[in-house]
């Protein structure tokens, strides 16, 4: 995935300390835990679940840049695009 959506950060008692802190960056498959997390709350888990599932666990299992294109279920998201690899010949 070309783009990236910021990471919700959260203020901690002990603050972010010194100038040495990267920003986080989310997991390629976070939207689609967060489309699973989302088909736990639309009516029956057992029917709604499942197809979330099985494409969070194919990203999971897929190389960077392999993940699956299929649209989320839940999340009001575009679906992810593979970056095109191709090389223009001349």
């Amino acid at each position: 995935m070309g783009e990236t959506r910021p990471v919700p950060r959260r203020e901690s008692p002990w603050g972010i300390t010194g100038e040495n802190h990267p920003e986080p960056k989310a997991h390629r498959c976070n939207d689609r835990i967060e489309d699973v997390i989302q088909a736990c709350f639309e009516g029956n888990p057992f029917k709604t679940v499942p197809g979330p599932f099985k494409l969070f666990w194919r990203c999971m299992r897929s190389k960077p840049g392999e993940e699956p294109t299929e649209p989320f279920t839940y999340l009001d998201l575009d679906p992810p695009k593979r970056e095109s690899n191709t090389v223009k010949l001349e």
